[in-house]
């Protein structure tokens, strides 16, 4: 079963009363529980893409469907869908605040949703993501890039989505630490079932790690690749 279909789909950026086409007449599919990978050079539109997939960029054309369910252009995200879709950023600041303790940013979308045993819940995510319950307590600039990314996942993975988008998640870090959380994300994907697209310019990332990719170029799908 596909949990994403794309067809003849084009994404702009707004720029005042313009619009920039950046995406081109995309088609691609993404089954239930695979990872899949859209590959290319910085600029080639891959994240503007999953931007549109993650319900914050409302300017695209073409047809959509989520978990078999059609969605609207020009409409960001809300209720049920907004939870099933969670996304892990190429900065983990851009999902936690800096003046913030962890423990109040990750509760906060918890308590919106009227969920019991929040302190439990954050207790297991720091487990499952290999940090310690101290943690919880801590500034993001206390820790390291490593341990904020996977406070970055842990975020995510609260709101128990049924995919998981990232941007460039392992980028910003140096190669032992990226090995880590790739291999963090495999486990997390194994254990729950996961969807997920990873937006990368690195080949070696999506070999590692994706069942299906797209290479972009240009704002268009340049090649189409199996791995599985």
């Amino acid at each position: 079963m596909n949990q994403l279909e794309v067809n003849n789909v084009s994404v702009s950026h707004a720029q005042g009363l313009q619009r920039n086409t950046v995406v081109h007449n995309v088609d691609l599919s993404v089954q239930a529980g695979e990872c899949f990978g859209l590959v290319g050079p910085s600029g080639c539109g891959k994240s503007s893409l999953l931007w549109v997939l993650a319900g914050l960029n409302p300017y695209w054309e073409g047809d959509i469907s989520l978990f078999g369910q059609p969605l609207e252009s020009g409409k960001v995200f809300t209720g049920e869908l907004r939870r099933r879709v969670q996304m892990v950023f190429q900065d983990p600041y851009a999902s936690l605040h800096p003046k913030h303790r962890l423990r109040r940013t990750l509760a906060e979308p918890l308590k919106l949703l009227g969920l019991q045993d929040i302190d439990d819940r954050l207790s297991e995510g720091f487990k499952q993501v290999g940090l310690a319950e101290n943690m919880i307590d801590r500034y993001p600039h206390q820790l390291s890039g490593g341990q904020r990314q996977r406070v970055a996942i842990i975020r995510a993975l609260l709101l128990e989505p049924k995919l998981l988008l990232l941007d460039e998640p392992t980028s910003a870090l140096d190669m032992s630490v990226q090995a880590e959380i790739l291999n963090l994300l495999n486990d997390l994907k194994a254990s729950r079932d996961l969807t997920m697209i990873m937006v990368s310019h690195d080949p070696d990332v999506i070999d590692y790690m994706c069942d299906h990719a797209v290479t972009m170029k240009a704002g268009r799908i340049d090649q189409e690749k199996y791995y599985r």
